[in-house]
């Protein structure tokens, strides 16, 4: 029987056309599946259901969701990452009817430059991320607040110059002069949110290509009851981003705040308002 599965272009261009139209016949979709998202049942007989494909380096698995908490698209892991999703599922080594998308973590790759060369900096820089929620106009907003590790060069670039939020501000983030306005919406970036955790940060791929990782976590990145809450109701993230040593750690969400009031004052601060992408 035929099944309502949504398989993206990405997605075809990856599995092969036969391999897709032998999914939409139902010849190799499960009829009823754990939704890589939520975690809740899923029936592709019965409603519309995305393919989801998770590539690591050597293996790549093909996960389903409801497509009201995940579209379909090619979502980049790491081959660590992937053979523990695969055996975290199967337990006996068959093939799983969905696979979780890759573990979060508070400091993750895919910087949008490159660290500041190793005589200014002792390492490559990575980004840290924190969640918390941010009190505008009334209303709790789920927010990310990105920093790096260290400064962040312009590729290519042999000078000592952080342009962090110069590189982010090409790619469409506005610069932030106080926290009290919610940023404008970044269109084709999203946040996506699975099995109730943080994934990764998307941002548009190369002309004809889906999403791709512009932050990506290597462990579990938990967001609380709350922060998930709002996420749901708004339907949105706002990620705002500072230069390394902005922000810091802080211990509570009242601390967080100022400190990004403060990074907004002394205009060290850019943000965007984000689609949520899962549950």
């Amino acid at each position: 029987m035929p099944r309502m599965l949504d398989v993206s272009d990405d997605v075809r261009a990856e599995i092969g056309d036969a391999e897709a139209d032998r999914l939409l016949a139902g010849e190799n979709a499960p009829g009823t599946y754990d939704c890589t998202s939520c975690r809740t049942p899923g029936d592709s007989e019965q409603e519309r259901t995305s393919t989801v494909l998770f590539i690591g380096d050597e293996t790549a698995v093909l996960a389903f969701a409801h497509s009201t908490c995940l579209p379909s698209q090619v979502v980049q892991v790491s081959e660590e990452q992937l053979q523990g999703a695969v055996r975290s599922i199967t337990g006996d080594g068959g093939a799983p009817a969905a696979a979780p998308a890759p573990a979060p973590a508070p400091a993750a790759h895919a910087i949008p430059g490159q660290a500041v060369p190793e005589q200014f900096v002792p390492e490559q820089a990575v980004l840290g991320v924190t969640s918390g929620l941010v009190l505008i106009a009334g209303e709790l907003h789920p927010a990310l607040v990105v920093e790096p590790t260290g400064p962040i060069a312009r590729p290519g670039s042999t000078g000592g110059f952080d342009e962090f939020l110069t590189l982010l501000v090409e790619q469409g983030f506005t610069p932030t002069a106080q926290v009290g306005e919610v940023p404008p919406v970044l269109h084709g970036w999203s946040v996506l949110l699975a099995m109730g955790q943080l994934h990764a940060v998307l941002q548009p791929g190369t002309v004809g290509a889906g999403q791709v990782a512009w932050w990506q976590a290597h462990q579990p990145l938990h967001v609380t009851d709350s922060w998930r809450a709002a996420a749901n109701k708004t339907n949105s993230v706002l990620v705002f981003a500072a230069p390394a040593g902005t922000i810091g750690r802080q211990p509570r969400e009242d601390l967080l705040r100022g400190a990004l009031d403060k990074a907004a004052a002394n205009g060290l601060l850019v943000g965007a308002a984000m689609p949520l992408a899962g549950t």
